[in-house]
Formats: structure tokens, C-alpha cells, sequence
């Protein structure tokens, strides 16, 4: 299968900003509202088609009206009831025998997104609530193509009651999985085709859909999903769309450093005042910390740095040409070429929509470009990360003092934050304990890519200026998808930063291409 190397989405002539991925949630319209499928003897997993309410909204010159099935809890057991829950939407055209964009209430796909950010505790996105900076929301978006959407929640890292957490690893992706069987278990009394369920999500979302899509019916999870009340059925899916996915933990350490070990200068959002309420209700602009790498730091990244090759040559990764993609030791080599190939095309995708005057400006702004007639030939991975800061200190994510969102994430029912790498547990300033390998294991997509129940179809962006994690990250996972027969469709859109569902027009004409 060839990898697809058209990057689509563009902002030219600029650096964009980071952008936290997760959608702004506000304040949750159905907090008030009862749980649809709760009963005196507990919840029931039947989906019922008479409990809905009717909905329009005016979107590109049209009204859009539809079903909403809200507050379905997908487990029969739920530790935290407000998240496990999944919104379901159908276009009411479906329920007059009509059809829309070629689908009808059969052949519908399921688009389901998540709003997962930062392994934060998420509630499954409502219709009706505002999109990113105010925009039309993606769920009304996506039923306006004609697809019934599955919007679910999801448990987070952040989540207690009493003294005991009760959303660390692998409780997110315990839940999605959970919400698909639901599907899947209920597909003939929906709308939709449970056969043709498409995940989307971003950053830790991005993460979860991939980890989603990758695992679809593993063992690994049965034990766990049976205990806390998932329907008997599949959790396989049809298709993946990930936006800048934060994955494979254990090694996004050292991947960091290979590409950005350069930077000394950060400039993150400062996530330490978030919990599960500041995230679903986000009124309020984060704050922004900036500063310089320590000397210690700089040997810290250098070590992770030395790091990579290893890990990377040990995955034995080909092209779709065959092709071997190694480093030395010093971080060079094809898969660092491959790389910057996908940069190349991306910029001229952005270049080519520029008048003269653009181009020149364009020209001499980036740093790490070459030219040739007027289009990029080149670019060169070390000086183009220069153009802006990095985001994170090393360890980026398995921080040395416990103190990053993946270390919380990794905790357990009675501890909050434990390491994840032998580096970090090695050097660790806060006595850190080590995570559970086999929890370890159940989050990270790059270990099922050679799964059989697989989803087949992928759709993975990561924008050029994306400085949450390496763009290694996305490309191993797409290399390893595309050697083991998927179908993927990778790209790094020019000038966006971490952000998602900013190209939901060519998402959604993908979707319908691999869909119908």
C-alpha cells in the first residue's frame, strides 16, 4: 500500500500559535439531565429509539435537524458516570427514508469523535455547544455529510473519589473501546453502520483514536472490559483519523530530543491549574511559561538524544518502496530524509498558493529551506525546527520530578504519578516508582499495528509546526500502519501548529471516499 504524501491543510506565511487540541466544552448543556438508559436496576445496554429529543441548527445556508440520543451510559458498571457516557446523533432525514450525501439510515457511517486533551478527563461533546474560537461544532459538520455521529466521553487521569483515583491508565481507552461495543452490540436498533465506524481525536486524543483503531479486539482488554460491564461485542473499528497524536510514551522521550535538542529556549501552556472542570469548562485563556534549558537539562536531552537510533533501527522500518529508514548514531540518516521529505512537499503545497509577493515574503522567513525555480527542494530538519521555540523540557514527557501530565496519567488507584521509562525512574528527583509495564503496553498504538482486527483505513496530520511531540512519532506509526498492509494517509499540513479538525472538509471527502 503506498503512503499518501499530499499535505492538505495550509497556512501560509506564518508560524502558527499552539493550540490546546481538545474543543472548548463550556458548560455542559445535559450536566442536569438524567441519564438516558438508567433504570431501578442499574443501566441498560439496550439502545432504545424512542428516548430522543429534535434539534436544528443553520449551517452554510442550511437548516440541519436532527436526533439526539444524550446521556446514554455505555458500561453497566460506571466508576464515573458523567464521562462514560456517549451522545448519539442521527440526521432526521434518515427517519423519512431519505438519503443523504449517498448514505441512508443503512449505510451510514459512524463518526466518532472524542474530546480528549491532555489524559484529561472528557465528556462526551454535545451538538449544540459552540465549536473551537465559536466555529460551527465538527459533530453538526459531520451531519451535514450525512453521518451519524457517536460523540463519547471518556475517564481521565484526573479523576478521585475520596483518596482513590478512578481514571488512570488504561481507563481511557478502556472506555472507548467500551462505547464501540455499545455500538457495535446495538447496530441493527441504530441508524448507522456499526461496520463503518470512523474515530477522530486530538493530541491525547489523537493518541486514543489511534490506540482505538489499532487494538480492535485484542485480548489484552477483554478482562478489563468485562469487569466493568462492557457489552459482549466488538470493539473493532473501520477507520482511524488521529491530529497530532501524543503515542508511544515510552520512547517520545528520546524522540523529542533527536529533533529538538538544538533549542534551549521553551515556551509551553502552563498546564499545572487544570483539572476535570477547568478542562470541560474552558472560559478562561491558560497561561504561558517560558524560560532557558539548564546546563543539566542540555546533558539530559543530549543523553535521550543518543537515545533514538537505537530504538528506531530496532523497529526495522521500510518505505512503501521498500526502502530501509535508519539512523547513525548521531541521528541521521533515511528516516530522517524521509522526514523532511514530507516537510518538503507540505511547503510547496503552501507555496504554490501564494502570489509573488507571498512567495517572497515566505522565501525569507523560514529558516531550513532550500530552493530551486521557485520551489522548495530542500529542507533540513536541525535549522527549520529553529524557527520557533521549543514546547517542552527534557524529559518531555516523563518528567524527572513526576510533574508532567503523562507521569499523573500512569498512576494508579492509590498513587498519583509514577515514571514510565527506565531513564526517568533511573534519575528520578521525586523517588519515583515505575507504572505497570502492562499498562504501559495497553497505551501505546505502535504495540498492535500488526493487529488483524486492525482498523485498515488512517488518516494521520501533524502540523510542520507541531512542537508537542516529534514528528517522529507520527511517522514511525504511520510507516509501521503501512508495512503491515493499511491503508494511510499521512501528511504534516504547512504552518499548523497542535491543533485538530482544522480540515474537516478534506477529512470528511476522505472519509466518504474509503466509506462508501
Amino acid at each position: 500500500m503506498k503512503l499518501s504524501k499530499i499535505s492538505t491543510a495550509l497556512l501560509a506565511g506564518g508560524l502558527a500559535t499552539q493550540v490546546f487540541a481538545a474543543p472548548p466544552m463550556n458548560k455542559n448543556p445535559l450536566a442536569e439531565l438524567p441519564y438516558a438508559n438508567k433504570t431501578e436496576n442499574g443501566y441498560s445496554l439496550e439502545f432504545n429509539d424512542k428516548n430522543y429529543s429534535t434539534a436544528s441548527a443553520e449551517l452554510n445556508g442550511k437548516t440541519i435537524t436532527y436526533r439526539a440520543f444524550e446521556k446514554i451510559v455505555y458500561v453497566s458498571n460506571p466508576v464515573e458516570a458523567e464521562y462514560q457516557t456517549l451522545n448519539f446523533y442521527v440526521p432526521e432525514d434518515y427517519y423519512q427514508g431519505k438519503e443523504i450525501n449517498g448514505y441512508n439510515a443503512k449505510t451510514a457511517p459512524i463518526f466518532l469523535p472524542n474530546a480528549i486533551g491532555g489524559y484529561m478527563p472528557a465528556m462526551a461533546a454535545v451538538a449544540s455547544q459552540a465549536g473551537h474560537d465559536g466555529k460551527t461544532n465538527t459533530i453538526l459538520q459531520a451531519l451535514e455529510r450525512g453521518y451519524v455521529v457517536a460523540s463519547v466521553g471518556a475517564r481521565g487521569r484526573t479523576l478521585k473519589q475520596g483518596d482513590t483515583y478512578t481514571g488512570k491508565a488504561p481507563a481511557v481507552i478502556l472506555d472507548l473501546k467500551a462505547a464501540v461495543r455499545y455500538l457495535h452490540a446495538n447496530d441493527d436498533k441504530m441508524v448507522g453502520d456499526a461496520n463503518k465506524i470512523i474515530s477522530n481525536g486530538t493530541s491525547a486524543g489523537g493518541a486514543m483514536s489511534a490506540l482505538l483503531g489499532a487494538s480492535g479486539d485484542s485480548a489484552d482488554y477483554t478482562k478489563l472490559l468485562d469487569e466493568m460491564g462492557a457489552v459482549n461485542a466488538s470493539d473493532a473499528i473501520f477507520a482511524v483519523s488521529a491530529y497530532c497524536p501524543i503515542t508511544n510514551l515510552e520512547h517520545a522521550d528520546a524522540a523529542y530530543e533527536w529533533e529538538f535538542s538544538g533549542l534551549h529556549h521553551y515556551s509551553r501552556m502552563d498546564m499545572s491549574r487544570l483539572n476535570a472542570k477547568t478542562f470541560n469548562d474552558r472560559s478562561m485563556k491558560q497561561a504561558t511559561i517560558e524560560g532557558e534549558l539548564s546546563a543539566d537539562e542540555i546533558r539530559i536531552s543530549n543523553d535521550l538524544k543518543d537515545q533514538f537510533p537505537e530504538y528506531l533501527n530496532n523497529l526495522q522500518l521500510k518505505d512503501e518502496k521498500g526502502n530501509a529508514l535508519t539512523l547513525d548514531k548521531d541521528g541521521n540518516g533515511s528516516f530522517r530524509a524521509y522526514v523532511e521529505d514530507f516537510l518538503v512537499i507540505s511547503a510547496n503545497q503552501a507555496l504554490s498558493n501564494l502570489n509573488a509577493d507571498e512567495k517572497k515574503t515566505f522565501m525569507e522567513k523560514y529558516k531550513g529551506l532550500s530552493y530551486a525555480n521557485d520551489t522548495v527542494s530542500a529542507v533540513k530538519l536541525a535549522e527549520f525546527v529553529t524557527n520557533k521555540a521549543r514546547m517542552k523540557s527534557p524529559p518531555a514527557f516523563d518528567a524527572l520530578d513526576l510533574s508532567s501530565g503523562e507521569n499523573d496519567e500512569f498512576g494508579t488507584a492509590t498513587i498519583q504519578a509514577l515514571h514510565f521509562t527506565p531513564y526517568s525512574l533511573k534519575n528520578s528527583t521525586a523517588n519515583g516508582g515505575m507504572a505497570d509495564a502492562e499498562n504501559i503496553k495497553l497505551l501505546n498504538a505502535m504495540n498492535y499495528t500488526d493487529n488483524s482486527k486492525a482498523a485498515q483505513h488512517w488518516r494521520i496530520r501533524v502540523g510542520s509546526e507541531d512542537y508537542d511531540t516529534s514528528h517522529a512519532i507520527s511517522a514511525m506509526l504511520a510507516v509501521k500502519l503501512q508495512m503491515s498492509g493499511k491503508n494511510v494517509d499521512y501528511a504534516l499540513p504547512w504552518g499548523v501548529g497542535h491543533a485538530g479538525d482544522y480540515d474537516l472538509d478534506e477529512l470528511f471527502n476522505w472519509v466518504d471516499k474509503i466509506a462508501r
